[in-house]
């Protein structure tokens, strides 16, 4: 073991650890099992989104006690600790699927909680579904401690008749099966084969999305978010975060060192040139807000409409993130954005050093198949475009990759649904016509409550062959697996009175992701008029328990979804408590 000289007198856990007045305390850590050597070591927080709802997490347990080994390895104590996880493919599709995105504040909430009650000095967290990254992150920044994050790993994809399918596959199956186009028995193969091993979804879905700018950001070591999860190497990466934390906290480095308006500009730029989930949109708001930086919606759709989209990966493209990481991995994709001058380089990461360091150790270039060439992209402009209109003043948010230019604009007359379930079973029963423009309402992170993804309505549009013949807007969200012309994040939401609210049946929708714009062809006195009329918020089932609190609390999409006042409003930093 690497002994370092400890000086508690600054550290959070001196308040557990040193002093006659804290034997209570020490003799609750002998009874784990602790030396008295390692109760004098800085006390390191191992989090993990353990549990055993989905293959995104189940993993999670063995790798976190390689960090152990890791933090122990460089002289600290880690102490395991755990927290919830909400997982977005089981939640899919009905009630459940509104607490998917309360999950986030609840995972960082209770992470704070836990590194405030134990008076731990720095954290390593480890996730693997779609929300519990960006809550990890949360909390690490909310915290301001030195912070390593680890993805837990992507899942490795299934096969089927020579090609690789994921879960996606599935969901857009069960459309063409309620179309007759797939048999019970061919249903029942695809489902037993298309996730075979533990790990979060293998497309460029929100998980895999979010570990690529845990990555860009920096508070992730260097490629150590593309080995899928049965891979052994993951546990070489978990040692060496654990290792990697007391580094940091040897030199003082903190998650807000690291997160920066820089390095948000960074995390988003990788979403673009990925073709990453429009879920980013609502998440890098969400962390910038934790350190008190303005990051909104409009800046991050300001970054994604001047980035090339060159990473060829699915629901848009053709490619996993075992593909992604086979051909080099976010290093790789950052040092083509470095080439086109799109990297701030001075940006602090998780080894001490800057993504400019870094990204001088990169040997490898650009495969031209998973990864074109900067100078060469897929298109020119990001995977993710804003959008902003009178029917979305707050702005709204469109997933693009793979959509070629001729269809990135749609005129249609509305077919207005209230809520997701009314849509879903209008699409199973073919109660739309080509060429409409369906609007769910009601969904947003107050409304709904929990802003609910609405993966099963796209991916039966999908499955029915008409994902290209009508477009779909929604002040709910969108799951990084969508594909077709979806907008999501329409803002201000339905339950605050936003137009979408006012939107009624044949009113003319224009859809122009060229240009940015959404809007309907309704006069401003004819929407005062319906404003006027306007009976008020939809009434929920939640009128008591968590989803209640949490629509109670929440914020506009816009500034992401956050239930507290955030980092510019904070009297005092954890560490210096």
């Amino acid at each position: 073991m690497l002994k370092r000289p400890v000086d508690k007198s600054k550290l959070p856990s001196r308040y557990v650890t040193e002093g006659p007045a804290k034997a209570p305390h020490r003799s609750y850590m002998y009874a784990m099992g602790l030396s008295e050597d390692e109760i004098a070591q800085p006390l390191i927080g191992v989090a993990t989104c353990w549990n055993e709802a989905a293959p995104c997490n189940i993993s999670l347990n063995r790798q976190a006690q390689a960090v152990k080994l890791g933090v122990r390895a460089a002289a600290g104590t880690p102490r395991e600790f755990t927290t919830i996880t909400v997982t977005d493919g089981i939640a899919m599709g009905h009630e459940g699927m509104r607490s998917s995105l309360a999950s986030r504040e609840a995972i960082a909430d209770t992470v704070e909680l836990t590194m405030r009650g134990h008076c731990y000095d720095a954290i390593v967290g480890l996730a693997g579904c779609d929300k519990s990254l960006p809550g990890m992150m949360m909390a690490m920044i909310r915290l301001n401690t030195p912070s390593v994050f680890i993805y837990g790993g992507s899942i490795l994809p299934g096969r089927l008749n020579g090609k690789d399918v994921t879960v996606q596959d599935v969901f857009e199956a069960v459309g063409q099966h309620q179309a007759g186009n797939y048999s019970d028995e061919q249903l029942a193969v695809l489902e037993r084969i298309a996730c075979p091993s533990a790990g979060a979804c293998g497309g460029q879905f929100t998980a895999n999305t979010m570990a690529c700018v845990s990555e860009a950001i920096g508070l992730a070591l260097p490629n150590s978010s593309g080995a899928p999860a049965p891979y052994e190497s993951r546990d070489q990466y978990s040692i060496a975060s654990g290792e990697a934390v007391m580094n940091l906290l040897e030199k003082n480095i903190r998650a807000r060192d690291i997160v920066t308006r820089k390095s948000l500009e960074n995390a988003a730029r990788v979403v673009a040139c990925t073709g990453g989930s429009t879920n980013a949109g609502l998440h890098l708001p969400a962390m910038a807000h934790e350190a008190g930086i303005d990051f909104f919606l409009d800046d991050v759709c300001e970054i994604f409409r001047d980035t090339p989209y060159f990473v060829d990966l699915k629901p848009g493209g053709q490619f996993v993130a075992k593909d992604l990481y086979e051909a080099g991995g976010v290093p790789v994709v950052m040092r083509e954005l470095r080439k086109a001058g799109l990297i701030h380089e001075d940006c602090m990461t998780a080894t001490g050093r800057t993504i400019g360091e870094e990204l001088d150790m990169v040997d490898r270039d650009a495969d031209g198949t998973v990864i074109h060439p900067v100078e060469a992209p897929l298109t020119k402009t990001g995977g993710v475009v804003g959008l902003k209109g009178n029917l979305a003043p707050d702005g709204a948010i469109v997933k693009v990759a793979g959509i070629p230019s001729q269809h990135q604009v749609f005129v249609g007359p509305a077919r207005v649904f209230e809520c997701e379930e009314e849509a879903f079973e209008a699409v199973k029963a073919r109660q739309y016509e080509e060429g409409e423009v369906l609007v769910i309402r009601n969904e947003g992170p107050a409304g709904g409550p929990g802003m609910r993804e609405m993966l099963a309505t796209t991916a039966a549009l999908s499955g029915q062959g008409m994902g290209k013949k009508v477009s779909l807007i929604t002040d709910g969200r969108f799951s990084g697996a969508t594909r077709g012309f979806c907008v999501g994040h329409v803002g201000p939401e339905a339950a605050h009175g936003g137009p979408i609210a006012l939107v009624q049946n044949g009113d003319m929708i224009t859809i122009d992701a060229i240009k940015g714009n959404i809007s309907v062809d309704v006069s401003d006195e004819e929407m005062a008029k319906r404003k006027e009329n306007w009976k008020g918020p939809r009434e929920t089932i939640y009128a008591s328990g968590a989803l209640w609190k949490y629509s109670q609390l929440v914020g506009s999409a816009k500034f992401g979804a956050v239930t507290h006042p955030g980092g510019k409003k904070e009297r005092h930093v954890y560490m210096d408590l």
